[in-house]
């Protein structure tokens, strides 16, 4: 059974930064892709960002050049360093992963902005 643990979250003034951590239960090179997504209050989920098996990045445009998405294999963890935060990006954040057609999501971590 796969498991995905966030961690990382919390609150932060406008213009701050945090990094989340998604720790996996297995290989992380055994997903493809990885990812972080999240959920505003009524609001539908969105993508954040993406990262393939080789190490392909996407970005949603909102967070492009102020959110990283990176792995540390030998960790089996995922991390999002997210930088010149913006009360828009108040969410609940998800950790993802997909191995075998099939979707893993953690439970998610709480960001919250304030301006």
């Amino acid at each position: 059974q796969v498991q995905l643990v966030e961690s990382g979250g919390g609150l932060v003034q406008a213009g701050g930064s945090l990094r989340l951590s998604c720790a996996a239960s297995g290989n992380i090179f055994s997903f493809n892709p990885m990812g972080w997504y999240r959920q505003a209050p009524g609001k539908q989920r969105e993508l954040v960002a993406t990262i393939t098996r080789s190490g392909s990045t996407n970005y949603a445009d909102s967070v492009k050049g102020r959110f990283t998405i990176s792995r540390n294999a030998g960790k089996n963890a995922m991390y999002l360093q997210m930088s010149s935060l913006e009360p828009e990006d108040t969410a609940v954040y998800y950790c993802s992963a997909y191995q075998a057609g099939n979707a893993y999501w953690g439970q998610g971590t709480q960001v919250t902005v304030s301006s």
